[in-house]
């Protein structure tokens, strides 16, 4: 997986999610249609408002959709069940997590992450198993509630954000992951569709789709209000910003600008959203590393892991004896 962790959700996915569950144009709930997409660093969201969000590392560990199960569990259970698959992890049964065996279980827990949601996405648009979803059917699953608005409320706009745009960007999206042309998706083709910033071919759509929503007066760059208006909005006008604002700001300037105009370019925030040879999965495995190396050898063992259980899944729950199950590539 490559920059899977900065889960750039778009927010059609989350539209066409809502309106297969039932909801209606107007019952789709508001922070879903209005809220702007995520497009801050790995950095900025492991370090999310210059705190460490122990949430990301929880994700990366466990998958996204495992890491939401942990609510219940007592620090015991959490210890007890982590234990379980660490002696998992443990490929070569030395006694010790390495580096490598670390980085391959992240690695695992994204990729499962991300069968599992197209797997999920797919069984809903395409519930007879068919070989491909097409073009026409995947729009009137999610946008037919659209036949019933009038012109305005298809083009009324909201933090930039239209019925209509939404429609193109699905389109434009679709044909771009549409590799042999047909107007139809197969299930690896809509996977490309779905998680577009794990493709190497739909690089540009992530990118032109980055722009679009940062770039909020249209002149092709981004501007540091910009930058900061997709992460931070203040309550009013007399509202201080608080210092973790600052610190992106002046990150703006010392690293994401690297011409130092004033603004970013496409190849700057390509650089900032996907740059090259980035591993997550090493990156989040030597951070973890790093954590929890209490003897500083370079490698773990299951006691030093479960002495920092908090920082691999807290005190919540999930199903490991299913994950686990399903682990069989090591």
């Amino acid at each position: 997986m490559t920059r899977t962790q900065v889960k750039m959700l778009i927010l059609v996915v989350a539209v066409a999610t809502a309106v297969l569950s039932g909801a209606t144009a107007s019952s789709i709930p508001e922070e879903v249609l209005l809220d702007p997409l995520e497009h801050d660093s790995l950095h900025a969201r492991h370090f999310e408002g210059g705190e460490h969000n122990t949430q990301f590392d929880h994700e990366a560990f466990l998958g996204p959709d495992e890491s939401k199960k942990f609510d219940n569990l007592t620090p015991e259970e959490s210890r007890r069940r982590l234990g379980v698959i660490v002696d998992r992890i443990d490929e070569d049964k030395d006694g010790f997590v390495t580096l490598s065996e670390l980085k391959n279980w992240i690695a695992y827990t994204q990729r499962r992450y991300i069968e599992e949601d197209v797997a999920r996405v797919w069984k809903q648009y395409n519930p007879n198993n068919n070989d491909s979803i097409s073009w026409d059917s995947y729009k009137n699953a999610v946008y037919g509630f659209m036949d019933e608005l009038s012109t305005d409320e298809k083009e009324s706009e909201e933090n930039g954000i239209s019925y209509k745009s939404l429609l193109k960007r699905d389109h434009h999206r679709w044909a771009i992951a549409d590799q042999d042309l047909d107007n139809n998706l197969t299930k690896e083709e809509f996977t490309a569709f779905l998680h577009p910033e794990d493709h190497p071919a739909m690089k540009d759509v992530v990118l032109r789709e980055t722009m679009s929503d940062l770039d909020k007066d249209n002149d092709g760059k981004i501007s540091v209000d910009e930058y900061i208006g997709d992460m931070y909005r203040a309550a009013g006008t007399e509202e201080e910003e608080p210092e973790w604002v600052a610190n992106e700001r002046d990150a703006f300037s010392k690293h994401r600008d690297l011409d130092n105009d004033g603004y970013l370019n496409e190849e700057e925030v390509k650089q900032w959203i996907a740059p090259h040879d980035f591993d997550h999965s090493e990156s989040e495995a030597k951070h973890l590393l790093f954590e929890a190396d209490a003897d500083h050898d370079d490698k773990l063992t299951k006691e030093e892991i479960l002495e920092k259980y908090d920082v691999f899944v807290g005190s919540q729950a999930t199903d490991f004896g299913e994950a686990l199950a399903r682990h069989d590539e090591f």
